[in-house]
């Protein structure tokens, strides 16, 4: 009964992999439909636009303007692969709460360990697949709303860019809490379960019960992270939460309940 069910859990870490990538692959397709959109609502491709609409009237339907056909199939395309992309991200949630419920199945050793790899994928997608796309706006007569900038970003591109800007404080916080210290943090999970006898594996769960207070640090530097984005450029900003916030909020609630997992297994063995 044990290895069935462990096989199980090995089919359901192989299923969150092929979601988690789905998700991320479909996020990225809309990122890139969604910017091609974002070109064509420039307001040179606006001004090209309004002439041609000019024109197709004008010539009593003999010059046919396909921009607004084309503009409409992109739409629907970046509609489909959002769509696509959520529901990826729904079916990986419900994978990991099937790995979260074995816990009522499993020894405490083997829940730290499949949880400890659950919560891995869960933060590499969290890291890689975008979290919030954001465009800035203005109504112009005549033209109408016209796109004056565009970003999507994920925690690492938004890294490299704040690198890339001289913003070394805010870049170095994000990488240590949001990527360094859960890498780490989980590894040592997975550490932990396989070694448990090891005196180093009590050394470990000690140091992350003492910062174990920081734990909000992850979800205070999304925040962070999201509200430098969005802040006020002085033109109208339009906001959208992309699936890779839901996969990182998702890796520390996972990581917490496992950190716990590994720090009652730990002090049974020792009981």
């Amino acid at each position: 009964m044990k290895y069935f069910i462990y096989s199980v859990l090995s089919l359901c870490l192989a299923g969150m992999l092929f979601f988690g990538y789905k998700a991320y692959s479909d996020a990225k397709g809309y990122e890139k439909i969604t910017a091609s959109l974002v070109v064509q609502m420039s307001a040179k491709k606006l001004a090209e636009f309004q002439l041609k609409e000019l024109a197709e009237t004008f010539s009593l339907g003999f010059y046919k303007n396909d921009k607004k056909k084309n503009l409409e199939v992109l739409r629907k395309a970046g509609m489909e692969r959002k769509i696509q992309s959520q529901s990826a991200t729904l079916y990986f949630m419900l994978l990991l709460l099937g790995i979260l419920g074995s816990y009522f199945l499993l020894s405490l050793r083997a829940f730290t360990f499949f949880g400890a790899v659950a919560a891995l994928m869960t933060l590499i997608f969290g890291l890689i697949t975008p979290i919030m796309m954001v465009t800035i706006h203005k109504e112009v007569e005549y033209l109408g709303d016209v796109v004056l900038s565009f970003e999507s970003k994920g925690v690492i591109g938004s890294i490299v860019k704040l690198f890339e800007n001289g913003d070394l404080v805010v870049a170095l916080v994000i990488l240590l809490f949001s990527v360094l210290i859960p890498m780490i943090k989980t590894f040592s999970l997975a550490f932990v379960s396989v070694f448990m006898q090891s005196s180093f594996a009590h050394g470990i769960v000690k140091f992350f019960k003492m910062i174990g207070k920081w734990s909000m640090v992850d979800v205070f530097v999304v925040a962070t992270f999201l509200v430098y984005l969005t802040v006020d450029k002085g033109e109208v900003s339009r906001a959208e939460v992309e699936v890779g916030l839901y996969f990182f909020l998702a890796y520390v609630i996972v990581s917490m309940l496992v950190s716990l997992s590994a720090d009652k297994m730990l002090h049974k063995l020792k009981g």
